[in-house]
């Protein structure tokens, strides 16, 4: 079966991936099936044009015309796509999904190039409860932790901000953490987004929220414990013992259980080291994948914003469940590009789509209310967000072009000063290889020699 290999066609491994020993059973699990996806689907068709008798309803036909285009395209990725890194629980698992990502790509570009009125409207074929504008739900407002002038429930403050979107915090920060694998990242993001919504507060007010809800419900509850458990997850993960056999190989019942659970366990495992300091290539890389999150976030909100779709509505959810699939794929690739730039010598096809996603999303809602996200911050924001820039930079400037000059210059004294001491070590050895006799002394410039009396 296709494995999570790095480019190691050269036998070398890197030191971060883990060693796999595999029987090489190849069931029919795992073999190839398109002749026989090819005649069911030719039979599905064959149906429909046969035996089926066509509604006159010309709306419902063209729903389920571009439904069906869309399975035919999904069942020709699942078949004929290129394979990506993973390989658990299936390779056809994650080609669905990248043939998801192409068309969802091309929905949004298909919106992008409608009126606002119009692609509004349009997502009433998707749900008839769509197309209206709906009010947005500010979470600040009384921020008391402990209200004595509720006698009935003093804490109803903290029991209001308890609803699904905690857990929903929670299991979206677990599973980041699984993506990114790096502690410090995924905290930078957790934190920038929540000024990130300090700043954008004037814009939506779904972004108000108290200080409380801010940074400890969200940063140190919610994010903080996914994190720690994805961080825990991800050192089991590490440690684990990556050896494969056929589920008819295993002798026993209780064996071939735990293999079926292991199925959807990584075939190998790779640490990702970022290395962001190491350098100005790698810190730019990191500055960009901490960009896209906090970007796909924001469209998460905003999208919904422009859009008209409630939060708890099913296409919010069908978003997430989306990135949350294809996000690990693509930061695999994301970290083969950056640490084999050799091997991996283009960014890898669903980090592409990714990022297409990621920046046509913003297109969309830059068209669709561009007098929301034309409100100027406050004053006293922008202040912050102009500091933070600057330090950023000159950080930046600091570690990769002006501390590489001071040491290169500082290297270059130092081996000028150790040429002066080795000639001088030299000049006295000569000089003290015995009283009364000659010496023969080099010139500096060891064009000739000279004798000298001692």
């Amino acid at each position: 079966p296709g494995a999570e290999r790095d480019g190691a066609g050269a036998g070398l491994r890197r030191s971060t991936e883990s060693e796999v020993y595999d029987d090489g059973t190849n069931t029919f699990f795992w073999r190839a099936h398109t002749l026989t996806v090819l005649f069911i689907l030719t039979c599905a068709l064959g149906y429909v044009t046969l035996l089926e008798e066509t509604p006159q309803d010309t709306a419902y036909n063209t729903k389920r015309g571009i439904v069906a285009s869309i399975l035919v395209f999904l069942c020709f990725g699942v078949t004929q796509a290129k394979d990506g890194p993973f390989s658990r629980p299936h390779p056809a698992y994650w080609r669905f999904w990248l043939c998801v990502s192409v068309v969802y790509e091309l929905f949004l570009i298909f919106i992008l190039f409608q009126t606002v009125q119009d692609g509004r409207q349009f997502m009433k074929y998707i749900d008839p409860h769509l197309g209206v504008p709906l009010p947005e739900r500010d979470y600040g407002g009384n921020c008391l932790i402990y209200d004595p002038g509720n006698a009935t429930d003093p804490f109803h403050n903290i029991w209001d901000k308890l609803d699904g979107f905690v857990p929903a915090h929670f299991f979206g920060w677990y599973l980041k953490t699984l993506m990114i694998r790096d502690w410090w990242m995924c905290m930078i993001i957790s934190v920038m987004f929540e000024f990130l919504e300090y700043s954008l507060e004037h814009q939506l007010p779904n972004f108000s929220e108290c200080w409380w809800d801010h940074w400890i419900m969200d940063v140190i509850l919610c994010n903080g414990l996914g994190i720690y458990c994805g961080m825990k997850t991800l050192s089991w993960l590490s440690l684990k013992t990556y050896k494969w056999q056929g589920l008819w190989n295993i002798p026993t019942y209780k064996g071939k259980m735990k293999r079926i659970v292991f199925q959807f366990t990584p075939y190998s495992w790779v640490k990702f080291e970022w290395k962001p300091a190491s350098s100005l290539r790698r810190w730019l890389a990191v500055c960009g994948i901490i960009f896209v999150f906090l970007l796909a976030e924001l469209n998460t909100f905003y999208l919904k914003f422009v859009l008209w779709m409630p939060p708890e509505h099913y296409l919010v959810l069908l978003r997430l469940v989306f990135f949350v699939n294809v996000g690990g794929v693509a930061m695999r690739e994301i970290y083969d590009f950056m640490d084999d730039p050799k091997f991996h010598k283009k960014l890898g096809q669903q980090a592409w789509l990714v990022a297409a996603i990621t920046a046509t999303e913003f297109l969309i809602v830059v068209k669709y209310d561009p007098y929301t996200l034309t409100l100027s911050l406050p004053f006293y924001i922008t202040q912050c967000w102009i500091l933070g820039i600057i330090l950023v930079l000159t950080w930046t400037a600091w570690r990769f072009f002006i501390r590489d000059i001071t040491l290169r210059y500082k290297e270059i004294r130092r081996q000028k000063q150790e040429h002066k001491q080795e000639h001088r070590h030299e000049r006295d050895k000569c000089l003290s290889n015995g009283d009364g006799h000659s010496a023969l002394l080099e010139e500096p410039n060891g064009s000739k020699l000279r004798e000298r009396k001692l």
